[in-house]
């Protein structure tokens, strides 16, 4: 039986491209070599599509795998007889099919739909989120308004366009009690985010978020335990063990995500088993309600009451060492390879 040859597509045009050089080294290590050929797709921060035939240990290091030895320019082949990519190599322009792409990338220009519609366009059946699933999640005042539909409670929220008044941030953050949390509504790993303590601080915190995205929100901080939920499948849904994240000092931004030495993750988290089979069933009825399939990581809170109120939708989760997912699929009995295998023949 040939192995499938799959893409595996890193970096992008986006404030989380080193996240995704990381994810990506991740997921490559672990697919694997016996079943898959694997081709190497990196684009650069400016855009630029290459194959790369390098060691995956230099995707780490940004400026080595952009050595011109190892890359040959590509782009996605419109025409679905190709099935795949055009490769411009010693001026001439080669077929390379594939039979599935995987998108390793976070943020704007690649888990918001955008690079998961052109490979659609193109007849390249892409493992993970579709692009209506990755568009709707990537918005996070799209998705409170969904996760609203099927009963779960969202927190209170204020959105804000550039060139908006401040008047209305003021009076929302005043109404609900500080701290508040002002993040932009299409980013991910926490680019952009802060936590306001002091409503002297809330303009500053405005103009910050609005650098990532023209569209912010001003949100109520929850009290609650922090809590995941790793989902994969389409049809039939496989939930991976809930986690919880304990931050000791601040809250969950990028440096706790990456550089964890502030945080302890509890596996599983510190709930009962009726409580996590609960919020596992409130992470499927989620993940179908904004069309995810492939994988998905779901966050949500968990308060004293036992309310859960939902956080984020995350279509293309952290694949790095330190990442959920992976952890919480491992902890219900798949491992790294399992998982990236499932995600491919499940495309």
């Amino acid at each position: 039986m040939s192995k499938k040859t799959v893409a595996i597509i890193f970096g992008g045009v986006s404030s989380e491209y080193s996240v995704s050089l990381m994810s990506a080294c991740s997921v490559i290590n672990n697919t694997d070599s016996e079943k898959y050929d694997k081709v190497l797709i990196g684009i650069t921060e400016a855009g630029e599509w290459y194959r790369y035939t390098g060691d995956t240990e230099k995707i780490l290091n940004d400026g080595w795998w952009q050595d011109d030895s190892l890359l040959t320019p590509i782009t996605v082949a419109v025409s679905r007889s190709v099935h795949g990519f055009l490769e411009y190599k010693n001026g001439t322009c080669s077929p390379l099919y594939v039979d599935c792409a995987l998108p390793i990338l976070h943020g704007k220009n690649g888990e918001d739909g955008t690079v998961q519609g052109m490979l659609e366009l193109a007849g390249i059946p892409v493992a993970g989120c579709g692009s209506l699933g990755s568009c709707l999640c990537m918005n996070k005042h799209l998705t409170q308004k969904l996760a609203e539909t099927v009963g779960v409670p969202v927190p209170r929220s204020l959105v804000l366009y550039e060139g908006d008044s401040m008047t209305a941030a003021r009076i929302f953050a005043d109404g609900v009690g500080y701290p508040v949390f002002v993040k932009p509504v299409k980013a991910g790993s926490s680019y952009g985010v802060t936590k306001v303590e002091r409503a002297v601080d809330l303009a500053a915190a405005i103009d910050t978020a609005f650098r990532y995205d023209d569209t912010v929100m001003v949100e109520e901080a929850v009290v609650g335990r922090e809590i995941s939920c790793a989902v994969m499948g389409n049809k039939e849904l496989i939930v991976g063990e809930v986690d919880e994240t304990e931050v000791k000092d601040g809250f969950y931004d990028f440096a706790a995500k990456y550089a964890p030495k502030s945080t302890v993750i509890h596996l599983p988290a510190r709930l009962n088993v009726a409580e996590r089979e609960r919020v596992k069933d409130i992470a499927k009825r989620l993940y179908r309600a904004t069309g995810c399939n492939g994988f998905a990581r779901v966050d949500l809170f968990y308060t004293d009451k036992g309310e859960v109120i939902f956080g984020e939708i995350n279509t293309i989760p952290g694949f790095t060492e330190h990442s959920h997912f992976p952890k919480m699929m491992g902890a219900a009995g798949y491992s790294f390879p399992q998982i990236i295998e499932y995600f491919i023949e499940n495309c």
